[in-house]
């Protein structure tokens, strides 16, 4: 089977594109902007909140070794979807909770992935599903961000670990290997 998309946006892509890399069947994660007008924005011009964009990530993903149901239980369990847009800090629509299906069964699995995450939160989720979006990739720096300059950065060092704690408490199963626990 081909690999398929996910695109969700769950506050700021540094932050949820570190949890996705550590699955297995996913193949990569790409940060990026979506669910906006402006044609090929920059990342000042989406954290200006001006241009209706997502910062979002795009996760190729083998569907024979992970469900998009698995991912969309992840993404609820690793942000809070209960935040009307925002997440922490980052306040904006830029960081809203948001789905973004690329066809119908995604669409109908959005869903459901939100009636479990309401189930979880007791009805206060606010993630929206969104129509598939034009797709821009962010700026090359802000790439498997987490990796490289994240680490030294105290925003990232607040943020990621307790996301990436949560992730390895209840999918340890679905992590790549155990060398990333010791991350």
């Amino acid at each position: 089977m081909a690999d398929q998309v996910a695109v969700l946006a769950g506050g700021c892509f540094w932050c949820t594109e570190a949890v996705f890399l550590d699955l297995v069947g996913v193949r990569s994660v790409e940060s990026g902007y979506t669910g906006g007008q402006t044609t090929n924005p920059t990342y000042k011009e989406v954290c200006g909140g001006n241009t209706g964009h997502a910062e979002a990530i795009k996760i190729a993903f083998d569907p024979e070794q992970i469900s998009y149901a698995d991912l969309l239980d992840i993404f609820f369990a690793t942000h809070d979807p209960t935040q009307l847009n925002r997440q922490g800090n980052d306040i904006g629509t830029q960081y809203r909770s948001a789905i973004f299906p690329q066809d119908d069964e995604q669409r109908a699995e959005a869903e459901a992935g939100i009636a479990r995450a309401n189930a979880d939160h007791d009805g206060k989720v606010v993630t929206t599903i969104e129509p598939k979006a034009d797709w821009y990739p962010a700026e090359d720096y802000h790439q498997d961000y987490w990796a490289g300059e994240g680490q030294r950065n105290p925003y990232c060092l607040a943020v990621i670990p307790p996301k990436l704690a949560k992730l390895r408490k209840s999918y340890q199963a679905k992590l790549k290997s155990q060398e990333t626990l010791a991350r």
